[in-house]
């Protein structure tokens, strides 16, 4: 009888082992987290032996926990450069493409209405342009019937990949925000009031008439706020959406990108959304050998099968080429 019991539960521990749950632990961006949460969820559908997490807490926060070993990927919108990949322990490469856009809360305004320049856009966010009938706007948009209403700023108040995107992009297009401003995941505003993450952005900005905010498009989407039609480097008024991303990412050169780090804001070519950026995926060198494996077959099943959801969710997936080479470097 008790050699009974005793192979007994040798073999449910046996099949236990076999059985046993592999936890991958991730957080970071909110910028490509719509996008996450599907995969994650499919993924750990069709493979009972494994349960992915990843937490929207902003690209600041992924960066300070996987530093610090308490999470095992991470995400992020404001790449790190390869000496700094280097000096942190990690490797990084890009998960996706989407566009950062300018969304607005004007009485009568709807989407894709209003067009805003490069230097329009700047003096809003300085606090130079106050008001949405302001002459330099209104001659942008003749016919346009804007309102004599007080601009309401939103920005970022956590540390955000989105908001390095967009900061990136001010300061390439107007001096005056490069000196006093700058880039960054957290800058010192000069005007404004912050919104936690994407949502909060987005919640601000619809609760606010007169409110003008920049957040990942999908978020705009979801929450069906109106974009703003933007000036391109070409001198061209676009609108937002996948086509758009699409064309700024299409000379990207991977190949002389050190440790995979690329800017994909104000590119060239008359199709280009003027503020587009790379979203990636960060990894600790030092990542256990079955979670490092694990966590291979997931990224290399996202690339292989998670396209259709990335455009479905209005993302740009990483052409083949690409994924060939993060293969090649990291994912092998």
């Amino acid at each position: 009888m008790f050699k009974t019991l005793f192979i007994a539960l040798i073999s449910a521990s046996a099949l236990s082992a076999v059985h046993a749950e592999t936890n991958l632990n991730g957080a970071g961006a909110s910028f490509p987290a719509p996008v996450y949460q599907v995969w994650t969820y499919d993924y750990t559908k069709q493979n009972d032996d494994v349960k992915i997490n990843y937490q929207s807490l902003g690209s600041g926060a992924g960066i300070n926990q996987i530093k610090s070993g308490t999470v095992d990927f991470a995400g992020t919108d404001n790449p790190l450069t390869l000496a700094e990949q280097n000096e942190a322990g990690l490797v990084q490469f890009p998960m996706l493409t989407g566009g950062v856009v300018v969304i607005v809360n004007i009485p009568g305004v709807k989407n894709n209405q209003l067009k805003l320049d490069q230097d329009t856009l700047a003096k809003i966010y300085l606090g130079k342009i106050e008001r949405w009938d302001d002459a330099a706007i209104k001659a942008l948009n003749p016919g346009l019937k804007l309102p004599k209403m007080k601009i309401t700023v939103v920005r970022r108040s956590d540390s955000s990949g989105t908001t390095f995107i967009f900061t990136n992009y001010l300061s390439k297009i107007s001096a005056d925000w490069k000196e006093q401003v700058g880039e960054g995941p957290a800058v010192k505003w000069p005007v404004g009031i912050g919104g936690q993450k994407n949502p909060g952005v987005c919640n601000n900005v619809a609760k606010i008439k007169g409110s003008i905010g920049y957040t990942e498009y999908t978020y705009a989407v979801e929450a069906k706020l109106s974009c703003a039609a933007l000036k391109n480097s070409a001198g061209k008024f676009v609108e937002a959406n996948v086509d758009t991303f699409t064309a700024s990412a299409a000379n990207a050169d991977w190949k002389n990108a050190p440790g995979f780090f690329m800017s994909l804001t104000d590119t060239p070519g008359d199709q280009s959304w003027p503020i587009t950026g790379v979203t990636y995926i960060l990894l600790r060198k030092d990542l256990a050998a079955d979670k490092k494996a694990a966590l291979t077959k997931y990224f290399n099943w996202c690339f292989d099968k998670g396209a259709p959801t990335a455009t479905k969710l209005n993302y740009v997936p990483m052409p083949g080429n690409v994924v060939e080479l993060i293969r090649a470097d990291i994912l092998k």
